[in-house]
């Protein structure tokens, strides 16, 4: 299997399976002098990890990180600093229960890529999907917080689920501070209890749903990019499009700018008080040109309904024979719920890159 690794000179490799002894990321060109501990990358994937609620897969893995390599301590180093070294991360996969899947070893769920991996490769890991389940964003979040010591506190990151199924978030009540207040990271207090109750009849009918999510960064700078074919925005919607089960990206006002005119979807501009151009709106997403343009920026991602579930779905084994599958096991009534961390982590990573790509050209 190639194309496990992604990136430019931050580059992360992920490795492991769903029901392997471990996973784990490689990240390659983190600057050395950072200060990186494990403390620093574990809130990420604590964020992240199943078993937190009932609205998600019922596996309970802690997620503790270790750190194996490219960071070295002694009493000149103030504490653990990165090394310029390849980085190491290591997360145990502690709660597997592979005989879940013995009744599907060869039968193909639909929706999912049971069929098209054995097809390409003429062998699969049935346990939990190998490497095509979500058990390999970990790995991800994990370089993402690699990813935010690059960019520094002055870039900050954040998403959540506006979307579960046909039930959107009210804007008027958007409020990023509630997404920590629910197990939905949801930011607006009125819709998270219709979401659970909408939730709840799904995971008791075996059935399940798909959800659109927002990521925002803010702080980034003007000039981060590269056109042609390094154009910031696109290197985010490759990014976001490689996570589990997205199927399909948008930066800014992304497929509604098709039914603007070029006066509604101009962003307007006029100087700031504080002698800088200020947008007097972000349809753009915060990118012109491939190129960060200062304002914030804002990408959108859905998230398809999770193909694990308890209905009975007509399908075909490995031989060819007609079958009904049903697929036991812990998992998750809408994947997107545990999607924000993971699409947090991919966009920090791209824009690390950036960061660095950016000073290597121009200084």
């Amino acid at each position: 299997m190639t194309h496990n690794t992604f990136g430019h000179l931050f580059r992360v490799t992920t490795w492991g399976e769903s029901h392997g002894p471990a996973i784990g990321a490689v990240v390659d060109g983190c600057p050395p002098g950072l200060s990186l501990t494990e403390a620093d990358i574990q809130p990420y994937l604590d964020a992240r990890r199943p078993g937190t609620s009932k609205y998600v897969t019922q596996r309970k893995e802690p997620d503790q990180v270790k750190i194996l390599s490219g960071v070295f301590e002694d009493e000149r180093t103030d504490g653990p600093r990165t090394t310029g070294h390849p980085i190491s991360l290591m997360i145990e996969n502690t709660d597997q229960r592979s005989k879940d899947y013995s009744e599907i070893r060869d039968r193909y769920r639909p929706g999912h890529a049971d069929y098209t991996y054995d097809a390409k490769y003429g062998i699969r890991d049935y346990r939990g999907g190998g490497r095509s389940s979500a058990r390999e964003t970990a790995s991800r979040v994990a370089a993402g917080a690699v990813a935010r010591k690059i960019l520094g506190e002055d870039i900050q990151i954040r998403a959540g689920l506006i979307q579960i199924g046909e039930h959107m978030v009210d804007g008027e009540n958007w409020d990023w501070d509630e997404i920590h207040n629910n197990p939905f990271w949801c930011p607006d207090a009125k819709m998270a209890p219709i979401w659970a109750e909408y939730l709840d009849g799904l995971r008791k009918s075996g059935n399940s749903v798909g959800a659109i999510l927002q990521v925002e960064a803010t702080g980034v700078p003007i000039g981060w990019g590269s056109p042609v074919y390094g154009k910031l925005d696109s290197e985010i919607a490759s990014a976001l499009m490689s996570i589990n089960a997205a199927k399909g990206v948008e930066i800014g006002a992304g497929f509604a700018s098709a039914m603007a005119t070029g006066v509604e979807n101009a962003d307007e501009m006029r100087m700031g008080e504080d002698g800088q151009p200020k947008f007097l709106s972000n349809h753009s997403g915060g990118i012109l040109g491939g190129i960060s343009n200062g304002d914030t920026i804002v990408a959108r991602m859905a998230i398809k309904p999770t193909s694990s579930i308890l209905t009975p779905l007509r399908s075909i084994d490995k031989d060819g024979h007609e079958v009904d599958i049903i697929t036991k096991g812990r998992h998750d009534p809408c994947v997107g719920i545990r999607a924000a961390p993971v699409m947090e982590a991919m966009l920090a990573c791209v824009l690390a890159d950036a960061k660095l790509r950016d000073q290597g050209q121009v200084g």
